[in-house]
């Protein structure tokens, strides 16, 4: 399994050179500048200031849990990310934030959706790795083996010539399609993050042994109950979310609660609704591809430069909006704006799908899985090119409302087609059967 940290810069020069120019595309959809030199250096600078001047403050490990999340599984390999949830009221009287079920898998439910009390990260929000009191140069990444999920430290390309990667902790079994629970080996910990001897909000994972000690451990994996030598698994189901009022009954309701328990949109906590006709502006679209995408930076990390004259990096979206921009994901109008207020169109939606596909199948020739439908209204528009292209990839692009056969790519994209769009996208499989 390739790290998520290093396909950022890898992929970006993918991306970046086969980017759509402006002239058959809007300014705020191209992107043709090559960004992995840069990528690279900051990645260089981050690891060099995290050893010398972060330090790590110790804390209760009951509040947590660490679970592997299902993501993605295109190209036919599901793929897993590190989430960790966080009871920050004790319970009761908060409610509480996850629940568990079973054993060997052990089966996780979350339950932070709109709930203050918890907190809830993924692996892309920066979970670093200490060891011995010093940062290491490596991520942690989950990986299928023997019938269980492990969570390794893979090293990092600045990690040394020496760099091995070694287990950190692993599941009991694997919940099919759902959440399962992650059990650290002895020795590792939860941790925070200081710098300057304050806490900083990020999560490190801590052993107070040195990395060349853990390398030489090289410990077992313990086989999981769907590993040809054990006992027949035993299957948890996973309870599904339940849906938001105001989405019982519409067409996209699956996909709203999926979308949900994958974590890249949520609902409105002030009257537990999801409004699914609402529009939605550009950076609300990019917030949804990158928390899907699962590449949003830290979200208390500080923004760096916005390569967009409209967007302070005091608003919400600015860290996602130039993390987006650093992936070749977007890009602005040819006045150096951005305009994150703005509504997005159904084109303009399809137009970064597509160009989230393909960051995330590591690919720009994105294979046909399934049979295309004929759209009535896209001929010589500026999107027709991808809205053909995802309508037989995985079905992202689908007729108004799923009937008929127009498209309607100048309207306003709506919330519960930009969940169904970025399910389908994280949710399929390359390698389906070829129906064209």
């Amino acid at each position: 399994m390739q790290m998520k940290s290093f396909r950022l810069t890898v992929t970006a020069l993918a991306t970046a050179a086969v980017a759509v120019t402006a002239s058959n595309l809007p300014g705020a959809i191209a992107q043709s500048q090559p960004i992995a030199q840069r990528a690279t250096e900051a990645s260089t600078a981050v690891q060099l200031a995290q050893s010398s001047t972060f330090g790590q403050q110790e804390t209760d490990q009951d509040p947590y849990l660490l679970v592997a999340n299902p993501t993605s599984n295109i190209g036919g390999r599901q793929r897993y990310g590190l989430m960790i949830l966080e009871q920050r009221q004790p319970v009761p009287p908060a409610q509480p934030c996850f629940s568990t079920t079973g054993s060997n898998p052990t089966a996780v439910t979350p339950l932070t959706f709109n709930n203050p009390a918890c907190g809830r990260s993924t692996d892309t929000n920066g979970y670093l790795l200490r060891t011995a009191g010093e940062d290491i140069r490596y991520t942690p990444v989950l990986e299928a083996e023997e019938g269980v999920l492990v969570l390794y430290a893979n090293p990092s390309p600045f990690a040394g010539s020496g760099a091995r990667r070694f287990v950190i902790g692993q599941t009991d079994g694997i919940v099919p399609g759902g959440y399962t629970q992650i059990f650290l080996k002895p020795g590792w910990r939860l941790a925070k993050q200081t710098f300057e001897g304050n806490v900083t909000g990020r999560t490190y994972i801590a052993n107070d042994m040195t990395t060349a000690e853990l390398i030489a451990q090289d410990e077992d994996i313990i086989a999981g109950p769907t590993d040809p030598d054990v006992p027949t698994p035993v299957v948890v189901p996973t309870p599904a979310p339940a849906s938001f009022p105001d989405a019982v009954g519409d067409i996209y309701e699956d996909d709203i609660n999926r979308a949900v328990q994958l974590g890249f949109i949520s609902g409105f906590a002030e009257d537990n609704t999801f409004r699914p006709r609402a529009t939605l502006t550009r950076e609300q679209l990019v917030s949804i591809v990158v928390e899907g995408l699962e590449v949003a930076p830290e979200q208390a990390a500080p923004v760096g430069n916005v390569p967009f004259a409209d967007v302070p990096t005091s608003r919400w979206s600015a860290a996602k909006i130039a993390r987006a921009a650093e992936l070749g994901i977007i890009s602005g109008y040819q006045d150096g704006s951005f305009r994150p207020t703005n509504q997005v169109t159904r084109a303009e939606l399809i137009a970064i799908m597509r160009r989230a596909a393909e960051y995330d199948s590591e690919t720009t020739d994105l294979e046909a899985n399934q049979t295309g439908a004929t759209f009535s209204d896209i001929n010589g528009h500026w999107a027709e090119g991808a809205i053909s292209e995802l309508s037989t990839f995985c079905g992202v692009a689908t007729p108004l409302n799923e009937v008929g056969n127009e498209f309607r790519p100048d309207s306003a994209a709506q919330r519960n087609y930009a969940a169904a769009a970025m399910v389908r996208l994280l949710d399929c499989s390359q390698t389906a059967e070829n129906e064209t």
